[in-house]
């Protein structure tokens, strides 16, 4: 693969990869995943968000599409991300909670590895949370891994003025970082130049990066002034308001830096959350009511704020009302690149809606199976989404729920004595569904293993830099 320009590699300190002949190709789309943590569905402009401005994540909306009824299928955090990179059900391979540490599956290929293997430079920027250590980026197609930098250590006079959460939490800062030249920044500013010097260096040839920030994690109480005074945001949001435009400035610093080399058009932007709001911070689902932590039965939890942007081929100011999930996210990739979907995917490509060629739901259903045993209470989850329709219960002893998500989106009257039909209908597909799925997979004993070894910040490899212990767990 022509890995990257001589030039740019040198201004970076990095090599150059050996050249593929059969993949130099200008008329590959780029792809970019951005996709936040715990990023609430009504704590940005375009989904009716107020008190915090997003200019850049409004620009994004409405140069493409915003998808009301867009889900993850397995929450929180490592399970959406390892559904994400799979583009399949947590439950194909085991995956029924958190499970931190479970394996995705070896035999199929991530999105990352589909991208590689289809002529592409692949980049990952932020949190990965995905499979096991010996399961990294670098190990499932990422050809280059930006590498955190180091926290920030507060002295003790700095500490005693940090507020009590957190000084419990020790001196390391989880926001404030170093740079190389030993100057202190804030951790998604970090990402965002990084996600600017990969662009830089590949804008010649197709690639795909998945950036996916640490922020708008808690805590975020350390977001400094300059953040959060350009928000009317009050009390405990206040912080996460400041974290929230921070990850809107870098979103206006990657678009600033597809547009200097001519490469918006020719960008599929994907833009969404892990998982829903998470209310410790004052974040918001509205209209709808849940999210992380409290709330997890409710549909907060699982809606998320997605937005589709590809000038030229999604249309404009697009409002998509359809069923949809991450699981479509690699499925339209691979459209996009004009190459077959690995046959593993429950996803759809979502472009043919978003255009108005295909009408109504992507998906007739969408399923839930948060259940292992081990996992923490509130996780818990058993649902089903269907027209305007949401059935759930937390446990299978427990009586189902129906809402009608249209007129009831806080899910405040549950019908389903009134319509007992739907509720048969729903609980059966669920049935049949969950019928598929893989038995409650093991988490591996591994040893800490040691990070691949970095340089300028960043590792860079061909994607299949496996430790040598992942030999013996296959």
């Amino acid at each position: 693969m022509k890995h990257a320009s001589a030039d740019a590699l040198a201004a970076t300190g990095l090599k150059p990869q050996p050249l593929m002949a059969e993949e130099a190709s200008g008329s590959k789309p780029n792809v970019v995943v951005v996709f936040i943590d715990d990023l609430g569905y009504g704590d940005t402009g375009p989904f009716g968000c107020e008190d915090i401005p997003t200019p850049n994540i409004d620009r994004l909306a409405a140069e493409g599409a915003v998808c009301t009824q867009s889900y993850i299928t397995n929450a929180p955090c490592c399970p959406s991300r390892c559904t994400l990179m799979m583009g399949m059900y947590g439950g194909r391979f085991g995956k029924y909670g958190m499970s931190r540490g479970l394996p995705i599956p070896e035999d199929k290929r991530t999105l990352a590895e589909f991208m590689r293997d289809n002529g592409y430079v692949t980049g990952q920027i932020g949190k990965w949370d995905v499979g096991t250590s010996a399961q990294g980026p670098w190990a499932r197609g990422f050809m280059e891994v930006a590498v955190r930098p180091p926290a920030k250590v507060y002295s003790k006079a700095e500490l005693a003025k940090l507020p009590k959460k957190l000084r419990m939490k020790g001196r390391r800062s989880r926001y404030f970082c170093l740079r190389e030249d030993g100057t202190e920044a804030w951790l998604t500013d970090v990402e965002g130049d990084r996600a600017v010097e990969f662009v830089e260096r590949h804008k010649a040839e197709p690639f795909f990066l998945y950036w996916s920030p640490y922020a708008v994690h808690s805590p975020s109480d350390e977001a400094p002034a300059r953040l959060t005074d350009r928000t009317t945001a009050k009390g405990k949001r206040r912080p996460l308001a400041g974290a929230i435009v921070a990850v809107d400035d870098q979103v206006g610093k990657l678009l600033a830096a597809l547009e200097k080399h001519n490469l918006r058009k020719k960008t599929l932007v994907i833009f969404s959350s892990d998982n829903g709001a998470n209310g410790a911070e004052g974040g918001t689902s509205t209209p709808y009511r849940g999210g992380k932590g409290t709330g997890t039965q409710q549909v907060g939890w699982t809606i998320v704020p997605t937005i589709i942007s590809w000038p030229g081929t999604v249309p404009r100011g697009r409002r998509y009302h359809g069923l949809c999930c991450t699981l479509d996210f690699f499925a339209t990739m691979a459209a996009a690149i004009g190459k077959p979907a690995p046959v593993h995917l429950d996803g759809v490509d979502l472009v043919p809606y978003l255009k108005g060629d295909k009408k109504g739901d992507a998906h007739e259903y969408l399923f839930w199976l948060n259940n292992e045993r081990a996992d923490a209470e509130r996780r818990h989850l058993i649902a089903v989404r269907w027209k305007n329709w949401r059935l759930y219960r937390k446990y299978k002893a427990d009586k189902w729920q129906l809402f009608d998500l249209v007129k009831d989106p806080r899910e405040e009257k549950d019908v389903a004595d009134a319509h007992a039909e739907v509720v048969e209908n729903m609980s059966r597909r669920h049935a049949e569904w969950a019928g598929t799925l893989a038995p409650l997979g093991k988490i591996p004993k591994l040893p800490k293993l040691p990070s691949p070894a970095a340089r300028n910040g960043w590792v860079i490899s061909d994607g299949k830099l496996r430790p040598k212990i992942d030999q013996g767990m296959r």
